[in-house]
């Protein structure tokens, strides 16, 4: 994926005349007056038949309630669609309007809006932008050439963007996790695996207790990265309100303490990552896992609807710190931000799917964020779902009765992670992101093997039995997700494996809890849930079935040696 920066595009002087009307004045001095309007007009991706731009304009003269913006190609670009902004073109010349919901403008007030659109030949920046007929264009203030270097607004590239980070490149190590893992019996097998690193609360960033902050991983990676080219996977979890839905997860931010999870959490992070001695790391960051997804599944109307998400709806404090993190991170050159997208048996179900697009674009262009700051979406993050399940299929069925009416499947679209990541790319770059997005899958515990792992299909006796009897995740339901007993390392980190996957990675590092199978005091802010108590019958998540949570589990991130144990016995494919 290409990104290319253009410059910021002042604007003609805005005045207001006797009558209060407004008034285009031309100013012969610089800074004479306050510009009337500014745009930002960024290529996001070019794949030379076609485009995405991302587009922010501010205005700086009097409030206006409605807006449009007017501008001309020079070229034969036509518009294809359009997101934030009603956006249509007759010949040469585009209009993009507000929405209903963002047609307020007050000064010194930004609106940002996407679209994308085809070409031939040459894609030149637009030569000058109107905002409700106001002329917006440098006059005397700044350079006239928009791809003009010096233009301090402007950060500069710190190199090209690649299509697939992992492609060609050596991935982070943590030397923490590491340890750990060679500190167990037969550890040492896999200590040398690339495992993401967890910025989980805010003293994350500086270190834990003595361990490594941010900036220690960080030099550490350019001490792995040599002369050649080296990955590191970062993982942002810190909303406010964290995982509504999951008490063994939740964080050290109230629901309310979005001002506090940008200027204390993620400005931090960001300032880190923008420091030019980390320019010639490919940063990979997994934002928030376990929050978009409960805004569609856990509110209310649906059975598994909890108090806490419906707060974390009405306050929008998901979307916003979502947003502002892709803004901000996405602003960096050498940072590629994946966002979280559940797993098939949270999202797979038809009113589920659909829905939770939508909500990742609503996200992903919310407080400045464009779709252009996502590179792509992680599925499986720290959960158990199969990679490919090879016993059966969604379209089988046995005796008449299709396999998406197995209690197993219960009418999901997929069976496994494989299908569901590339149906799930299809459809984000069906309604406006870029066709180049990547997805990862995390592969650290769905490896599901041992002595339980089928070797062919169940009996065709009924559709269950067909379906249980073949089917490699061995989870006593979809909605089990804590410490699950049975689990296996999967398939190992790699790059590029199959079509519209950036890489299978192990995001989770394997080892570390999901959660406290008893409640157990802690300064994390995490709680005990039921989901780890491996005598708890369930809840209507997981069709009120046994939770499947293995025993003596510590607090959710800390280190669990019997689960460590399990992962290694049922890895797949086998550990040497």
């Amino acid at each position: 994926m290409t990104r290319t920066r253009t410059a910021m595009l002042a604007a003609l002087t805005l005045v207001a005349g006797a009558s209060g009307t407004a008034l285009a004045a031309h100013s012969a001095s610089a800074g004479a007056a306050a510009p009337a309007c500014t745009v930002d007009y960024k290529v996001q991706n070019d794949w030379g038949s076609g485009f995405t731009a991302a587009v922010t304009v501010t205005n700086n003269g009097a409030a206006t309630s409605a807006w449009s913006l007017g501008w001309t190609y020079a070229g034969s670009q036509k518009v294809t669609n359009g997101w934030n902004a009603k956006v249509s073109q007759s010949g040469a010349a585009v209009t993009a309007a507000n929405e209903s919901y963002n047609g307020t403008l007050s000064r010194g007030g930004s609106a940002s809006f996407g679209f994308q659109a085809t070409y031939s030949g040459t894609n030149a920046v637009p030569a000058a932008f109107t905002l409700n007929g106001v002329t917006c264009n440098v006059d005397g203030g700044g350079p006239t050439d928009p791809t003009d270097p010096t233009d301090p607004t402007d950060p500069p590239e710190t190199g090209d963007r690649l299509d697939n980070p992992y492609e060609g490149a050596k991935v982070y190590v943590n030397p923490e996790w590491s340890a750990k893992a060679a500190a167990e019996p037969g550890g040492a097998r896999v200590a040398n695996q690339p495992t993401g690193v967890w910025l989980d609360r805010i003293a994350a960033i500086n270190g834990v207790n003595g361990g490594m902050g941010l900036r220690d991983h960080l030099d550490e990676a350019l001490a792995q990265k040599g002369s050649g080219e080296l990955a590191v996977q970062l993982v942002i979890y810190n909303l406010p309100g964290r995982d509504c839905a999951a008490l063994a997860s939740n964080g050290e931010l109230g629901p309310t303490e979005i001002d506090k999870y940008k200027t204390q959490y993620i400005d931090p992070i960001a300032a880190i990552l923008a420091d030019p001695k980390y320019a010639g790391l490919r940063i990979v960051t997994t934002v928030e896992i376990d929050s978009l997804p409960n805004l569609v599944t856990n509110v209310s109307g649906r059975p598994t609807a909890t108090p806490n998400c419906d707060v974390m709806k009405a306050n929008g404090n998901y979307q916003k710190g979502v947003g502002y993190a892709l803004n901000k991170l996405g602003d960096i050159g050498n940072v590629y931000n994946y966002v979280d997208a559940g797993h098939h048996g949270w999202l797979g179900w038809d009113d589920n799917f659909g829905a939770s697009a939508e909500m990742f674009k609503t996200a992903a262009t919310t407080e400045g964020a464009t779709v252009g700051d996502v590179h792509g979406f992680i599925v499986n993050t720290a959960n158990y779902s199969a990679l490919k399940e090879d016993h059966f299929k969604i379209t089988d069925s046995v005796n008449g009765t299709s396999v998406r009416q197995s209690k197993w499947v219960d009418w999901n679209r997929y069976t496994d992670e494989l299908s569901y990541a590339q149906a799930m790319r299809d459809k984000l770059v069906s309604i406006g992101f870029d066709q180049s997005l990547g997805m990862l899958i995390d592969t650290s515990r769905n490896g599901w093997g041992g002595t339980a792992r089928p070797t062919g299909p169940g009996a065709t006796t009924t559709v269950d039995t067909y379906v249980n009897g073949g089917r490699y995740d061995r989870r006593i339901h979809l909605g089990n997700w804590c410490n699950q007993s049975g689990a296996g390392l999967g398939e190992r980190p790699q790059a590029g494996p199959a079509a519209g996957i950036d890489a299978y990675v192990w995001m989770k590092p394997p080892g570390e809890s999901d959660g406290a199978s008893k409640e157990i005091e802690n300064d994390e802010g995490k709680g005990f849930d039921r989901m780890c108590d491996p005598t708890y019958q369930g809840n209507a998540r997981n069709g009120n079935s046994p939770s499947g949570a293995l025993p003596d589990a510590p607090v959710s991130g800390h280190w669990f040696s019997a689960q460590f144990q399990e992962l290694m016995k049922n890895a797949y494919p086998p550990l040497s």
